[in-house]
């Protein structure tokens, strides 16, 4: 008599897994923000700052095969919302980070040199003589999201 072999089981996502699998990010309403479903599927290490790390935590102890959504509560993906993140800014220190002769309408994301040798983004909200208004929080701050995932592979 032989005994019946059970399969073996699927492997499951850890934080260092390496992942083949197909992913969407989306708006509460379903408005895209980025999806590989359509085209060819995403191939990443986790850890390694390919997805943003509170996108991450929901694949730990996925298994392989499986397919799962997640609903973001507003604010639990890009943070909330911060009023001291909307900053005026100076013409000087807009004119010094644009192109010559840039013209600039409201809602254009303005990229700007930060101390140090960063760079930060800001939208323009304001356009004035002397000043401009920037929203420099993420543009999906305090916005639920959708994320889902179709997980192929786990290495």
């Amino acid at each position: 008599m032989s005994e019946a072999m059970s399969p073996p089981s699927p492997a499951v996502v850890t934080d260092t897994s390496y992942l083949t699998l197909h992913y969407r990010l989306a708006t509460a309403d379903g408005t895209d923000i980025i999806t590989t479903f359509g085209g060819n599927p995403a191939t990443l290490m986790l850890g390694q700052g390919q997805l943003a790390p509170f996108l991450e935590q929901r694949l730990l102890g996925m298994a392989e095969g499986s397919r799962q959504s997640f609903e973001l509560a507003p604010g639990e993906g890009f943070g909330e919302r911060n009023p001291d993140m909307v900053r005026s800014v100076s013409r000087a220190t807009l004119d010094a980070n644009s192109a010559p002769g840039a013209l600039y309408q409201i809602g254009d994301l303005v990229d700007f040199a930060a101390p140090g040798g960063g760079r930060f983004a800001g939208v323009l909200r304001e356009l004035g003589e002397t000043s401009a208004l920037f929203d420099f929080n993420h543009p999906l701050a305090g916005k639920a999201l959708r994320f889902e995932v179709d997980l192929i592979s786990v290495l």
